[in-house]
């Protein structure tokens, strides 16, 4: 899987994502993150097509949404999000948000997909800890991934921790605050340090924390910039810096308290 991709919430179904990707792609991307939510899964689809290199050169991610989660639900979505992709299989498919009472069902059905092999890894997000542990309990499989909201305000080593215990490989989403990243005094001041803008130090911060990191963006410029974070190291001094600024701080709902 590999540690960097394109997110492509809010990308506009059609031309929009299609030329994202394909921007991100001649940029050095190989993993372009959607979700059936999202509304895009057929532009995702024609853009994989139409970049510049092969499918099986990509990790391509999707996601089951709320209202289709429980076993057979589920499976029917798998179906539905493979026909607006136009692929043979997934590279990994998660579970969007931990659904009382469904995600164990859901859970079942992506281990199915998994064993019939039209989705190479499976995984979650949006789980914390104790929805983790309760899923444990009766999953065959260990889910391999669980995307989270993760950036300075919010680093939930905890959670960190338990799942590299766990061998569940961690993943951003929100790596840039939804833009509040700019208000943040400390980036100011690593900028300037490194010499690179300040979301190029908060992308180099989750790599450097074996997070993976999939920021959003449909303007070429702004693809290619996130993509120049491979040719400079942040201190560990730094890095600690910024795991200090941790306050809890969510961007987005709260895995314990959603109602969609």
């Amino acid at each position: 899987m590999p540690y960097f991709g394109l997110g492509v919430y809010l990308s506009q179904d059609g031309e929009e994502v299609i030329n994202a990707i394909r921007w991100a792609v001649d940029a050095g991307y190989r993993h372009i993150d959607t979700a059936a939510i999202y509304n895009n899964e057929k532009g995702v689809g024609d853009g994989v097509r139409a970049c510049s290199v092969a499918r099986e050169s990509l990790f391509v991610v999707s996601k089951v949404w709320n209202t289709d989660q429980g076993y057979d639900s589920t499976l029917r979505a798998f179906d539905a999000s493979m026909e607006r992709l136009g692929l043979d299989y997934l590279d990994l498919y998660l579970i969007h948000w931990p659904k009382a009472q469904l995600y164990k069902d859901t859970w079942r059905a992506l281990e199915r997909l998994y064993a019939e092999k039209r989705v190479r890894s499976i995984g979650v997000s949006n789980f914390m800890q104790h929805h983790l542990v309760d899923l444990l309990e009766s999953a065959k499989i260990v889910p391999m991934v669980n995307q989270m909201e993760f950036h300075p305000y919010l680093v939930q080593q905890d959670l960190i921790d338990f799942c590299r215990s766990n061998k569940i490989q961690y993943e951003a989403w929100s790596p840039l605050m939804q833009g509040q990243i700019f208000d943040v005094p400390l980036m100011d001041e690593l900028a300037v340090k490194y010499q690179k803008s300040i979301p190029q130090i908060a992308l180099r911060y989750d790599l450097q924390k074996g997070v993976i990191t999939i920021p959003k963006s449909s303007k070429k410029e702004r693809i290619i910039a996130n993509a120049d974070i491979f040719d400079f190291a942040i201190s560990e001094e730094d890095i600690n810096a910024m795991d200090a600024l941790d306050r809890g701080k969510r961007f987005g709902p709260d895995p314990d308290n959603f109602d969609f």
